[in-house]
């Protein structure tokens, strides 16, 4: 279908053509459980999702098993079904590290984690969901569970400004009680790797967090884990337009910075207004 497509598809995670479907409405009664029996799940704001493409930008909790993910996306898909595609970015480390869940979440719709896959996406006309806080957003400690947090990172930026697509900020509040992080560890842990210790399967986790959760209790570094079942909130919040788009608008670092700080700070006023609401 794309260049991309044809000279890279041999690899898991650069394609498209992994979504399939079927496994899409095969999984949807168990989300559904999930969704209204465990998690309990209240969300708001879908009626802000515009026509066309979007970049879904969200800010994920709760460790490997990410819970407020798959909501957010159960949500998306029993609105519009899937008929209307959304891809996933997936950090490539979950290929590296997690083969088999990699290979599920691609049926559901994740790509790898690259500016060129998200061109393709969008170029299908598919929407595109990013958290660009990556691993170190999914575990931040439970002191931060009230932040917006993306490391710094702007590529997502980028994408809109390249794409002229808006952002739609998806929240999520609740999911960091599905684990507790105490503490990340990374920094010590780095430093013993510069003297000599491996990282484990050879990857670098870029968090090594000290948690509390099931199945292990106390867990050190990023384990998989299986979420407690704390009630979550999410919310849509309305789309984000810029005033200027295209290459020159993406190459500008000023404006990218500020349109970096407009969505942070309009995404940590829709969590704090969230916040109000779940703790009645």
């Amino acid at each position: 279908m794309f260049q991309l497509q044809h000279t890279q598809n041999r690899k898991p995670g650069w394609s498209l053509d992994e979504r399939d479907p079927k496994f899409i409405e095969n999984i949807m009664p168990i989300l559904g459980i999930l969704y209204n029996y465990y998690f309990r799940v209240q969300t708001s704001g879908w009626e802000n999702i515009p026509e066309g493409k979007v970049l879904f930008v969200g800010s994920h909790n709760g460790g490997l098993a990410s819970p407020d993910t798959s909501m957010m996306l159960y949500d998306w898909l029993r609105r519009f079904g899937t008929q209307r595609p959304i891809y996933g970015l997936m950090h490539p480390k979950v290929w590296e590290v997690f083969p088999p869940a990699a290979e599920m979440a691609m049926k559901g719709g994740a790509i790898m984690a690259h500016p060129k896959m998200a061109y393709a996406a969008f170029k299908a006309g598919a929407s595109v969901l990013v958290y660009p806080g990556g691993a170190e957003d999914v575990f931040r400690p439970h002191q931060m569970r009230d932040k917006i947090y993306f490391a710094e990172r702007r590529g997502f930026i980028k994408l809109a400004l390249r794409e002229n697509v808006p952002i739609v900020p998806a929240i999520s509040w609740g999911a960091h009680d599905t684990l507790i992080v105490l503490a990340d560890l990374y920094n010590i842990m780095q430093q013993f790797h510069k003297w000599g210790m491996p990282w484990l399967f050879d990857v670098d986790p870029l968090v090594f967090p000290v948690y509390l959760g099931l199945p292990w209790g106390l867990a050190v570094g990023p384990l998989p884990n299986i979420p407690l079942p704390a009630r979550i909130y999410t919310r849509v919040c309305p789309p984000i337009v810029f005033e200027r788009y295209g290459k020159e608008a993406a190459s500008d670092r000023k404006y990218v910075n500020e349109c970096y700080e407009l969505v942070r700070s309009k995404m940590q006023e829709e969590l704090d207004n969230l916040i109000k609401i779940a703790s009645k």
